[in-house]
């Protein structure tokens, strides 16, 4: 009866994690993409500041990859610089291995 409980218990806490989880992918994401369609949009202006690309690494960093991946691609921004890309390549490793690790350690 022990191991029920706390395996229970286990099985909550990873469910509150999971979906913890997927609310802060689905929010980096969201703000990810947002970032990129502005600075698209700032590129297209004359004299307009732009964002750092440093800033559209670290959203993407933070979680928000898929958002970053699809800005990349919807917009075509930032799709045509290699060195943009292959730190942004780095970042999707990065969290496919931890997703991998993730995976393990939950069995």
């Amino acid at each position: 009866m022990v191991v029920w409980r706390e395996s229970l218990g286990r099985a909550v806490i990873l469910s509150h994690a999971t979906r913890l989880g997927f609310w802060w992918l689905l929010l980096t994401s969201a703000w990810t993409f947002a970032l990129f369609g502005f600075d698209k949009w700032r590129a297209g202006r004359a004299h307009a500041s732009r964002l750092r690309e440093s800033t559209l690494l670290w959203a993407a960093a933070l979680g928000g990859w898929p958002g970053g991946l699809a800005g990349m691609l919807l917009f075509r921004h930032k799709s045509a610089k290699p060195s943009f890309q292959g730190k942004f390549a780095g970042i999707l490793m990065l969290w496919v291995a931890l997703g991998a690790a993730g995976y393990a350690w939950l069995g």
